[in-house]
This record gives C-alpha cells, sequence and structure tokens, in this order.
C-alpha cells in the first residue's frame, strides 16, 4: 500500500539479517524509566506492543513489571522468538503473540497501555498509524510511542551511509510539534511529545562498512558524546529519539 514503506519482504530481510537477536533484556532497558513511572502511576495491567518483533518491550514488560502483554506484528518468526524468549527465561505462552496486518484486524480486547517503539515512521499517514493504536486502547488507557529522529546528527548519517534504510522511514513525522498536534486532535490528554536522549548514532549495516567509514561514524559518536556532556540538554539537533505520552480520555 502506497501509505506503507515497508513490506513482509523487507522485514523478513531485515530480521534474518541480524545474529544477534537472542539477547537478555535488563531491568535498564532502553525507555525502561518511562514505562515504569507508567506501569506504577496508571497501574497497568494489561499492554500490547505493536509493530514489536522481536518483542523486546513485551519481555521488559512480562518479566521486571509482571505486566500480562501481548506482542502484535506484521511478520513474527517463531524461531528468533522461541529463541530470544527463552534466552529471556520465559516460554512461549508467556506472551501472548498476534501475527496479523495492523489495517486489517480487528482487535479483539482493549488494553490499559498499548506502546509501539520504531513503528510509526514507517507510514506516511502519521496520524490514522497513531488512530490505529487506539483502536486497541481502553478509556483512561495510556498510549506511549517512541520513534528515531532522524532530523538530526543521526538522521545526517542514516541518509548519507545507509540511505536505503533512511528512504523507509517518513522523515516529515519527526517534529515533536507536529506529532503533539496530532495527538489532541485525536482528542488525547499529551503527558510528553519532546526530544530524548542527549546524543547518540547509528547504522543497521554498521558490519557491511569499510573500517575507514566505522573510524568515522566513532568520531562524530565520540564528539557528540563530549559536546552533551559539556551542554547536557536533550534537542532536535543531536537527540536520537522522540517520545510520546498521551492518556485516553474516559
Amino acid at each position: 500500500m502506497e501509505n506503507q514503506l515497508t513490506d513482509r519482504k523487507f522485514w523478513t530481510n531485515y530480521w534474518e539479517s541480524k545474529p544477534d537477536l537472542a539477547i537478555s533484556i535488563d531491568k535498564n532497558y532502553l525507555f525502561h524509566q518511562q514505562l515504569e513511572e507508567i506501569v506504577k502511576k496508571q497501574q497497568i495491567k494489561t499492554a500490547i506492543e505493536l509493530g514489536g518483533f522481536p518483542g523486546y518491550y513485551s519481555i521488559f514488560l512480562t518479566k521486571y513489571l509482571g505486566v500480562k502483554t501481548t506482542l502484535f506484528d506484521y511478520f513474527i518468526h517463531p524461531g528468533i522468538l522461541k529463541k530470544v524468549l527463552n534466552k529471556n527465561g520465559l516460554q512461549e505462552s508467556d506472551i501472548t503473540v498476534i501475527e496479523n496486518d495492523i489495517f486489517q484486524y480487528k482487535p479483539e480486547q482493549k488494553y490499559d497501555l498499548v506502546l509501539s517503539c520504531g513503528l510509526i515512521e514507517h507510514f506516511k499517514d502519521t496520524k490514522d498509524i497513531i488512530e490505529r493504536h487506539l483502536e486497541f486502547l481502553n478509556p483512561g488507557g495510556t498510549l506511549f510511542i517512541t520513534l528515531p529522529n532522524f532530523r538530526s546528527v543521526n538522521g545526517w548519517v542514516q541518509k548519507t551511509f545507509d540511505k536505503d534504510n533512511y528512504l523507509k522511514h517518513y522523515i516529515d513525522c519527526m517534529d515533536t510539534v507536529y506529532l503533539e498536534g496530532i495527538l489532541k486532535d485525536l482528542n488525547l490528554e499529551v503527558s510528553q511529545a519532546g526530544y530524548w536522549g542527549r546524543y547518540s548514532v547509528w547504522l543497521e549495516n554498521k558490519d557491511q562498512k569499510s573500517a575507514l567509514t566505522k573510524a568515522f561514524i566513532k568520531s562524530i559518536w565520540i564528539i557528540g558524546k563530549v559536546i552533551t556532556k559539556l551542554i547536557p540538554v536533550e534537542s532536535r539537533t543531536l537527540s536520537p529519539y522522540i517520545v510520546l505520552e498521551a492518556r485516553k480520555k474516559q
């Protein structure tokens, strides 16, 4: 579909190309502070992670916060998922799995927390994909979305050294004012819509790059870390992520 910047073949190749997916998720996993606060303050009992394969956040919520979690994705590789669960001391029965198309699926239940980390930026109609999150959300429930900020230095790195991956992202949506406006248009109570993380750069295909390119990326990383240590602020120019948190009105 025209709205979608990726397809099943892309995700099959993407995940099967990664040799080290079976990692142990620790209690300080990325965005752990935000998720812990949401679960405790909002008394979250159930959650669904959209576009979440291989399920790292589903595992985190189950393993450390005791949330009954569902993993939903257009692509699920059972073999990879089983390895990741086993690495984290979980059984396949510990997390509910739904493999389906979010544009076709009609939710059979609603959840206290709906989250996605790295999903909405793969679609051109940002409001539509966020609205589909809300179909899974209980009244009074919490929406938590993160996405990369490719309007930053990291975005320049992506565009320069991995343009194929860069073009799989809808760069226009990576703006906090724009995203907050969508949340408000959808009648949500916005708690957060901001840049997150002082600085980071990465490449999905780093192992395929020359030693010279790797050295250059490392130098950019070091320079940015020094700058943000001296000026410890989060910004559109340097922050690697955007974080959204909102609640559905009762």
